[in-house]
């Protein structure tokens, strides 16, 4: 049996690559069936189907998406998720790479039950636009 430390590791890893495999769906099958997404104080994203469209909007616009991993850090069945995103913007062709993190609250099959991203939004606009 794996320790926590590494099933969460294996967690953050193998949810980077869902993000950089191009497949929603994937994004979408680390959250429990009624998981939650805000993203910087948006308006919550929740359960799976509506998170896979969230995702593939990503998708669309980098198609050469990558998400890595730069840290991981939890507490009991909080985690912090932090990441780098970088890819070329499918309209403007522009390179975007962007940091942040996501605050995870996991349900006790180590699904994302909820899900707090933050990111600069206006340094990405800044990116995308070339300015």
């Amino acid at each position: 049996m794996a320790s926590l430390r590494d099933t969460l590791n294996n967690l953050a890893r193998d949810y980077a690559i869902a993000w950089s495999s191009g497949e929603p769906e994937a994004v979408a099958a680390f959250f429990a069936p009624e998981g939650r997404i805000s993203i910087n104080r948006g308006d919550p994203i929740v359960g799976r189907s509506a998170i896979t469209e969230m995702a593939r909007g990503f998708h669309t616009e980098f198609p050469d998406l990558e998400v890595r991993c730069d840290m991981l850090r939890w507490a009991g069945s909080h985690a912090v998720f932090v990441w780098t995103l970088e890819g070329h913007h499918k309209e403007t062709g522009n390179l975007v790479i962007t940091r942040g993190w996501e605050e995870w609250e996991l349900d006790s099959e180590h699904q994302i039950q909820s899900s707090l991203g933050w990111f600069d939004a206006e340094d990405y606009q800044r990116q995308i636009d070339g300015a």
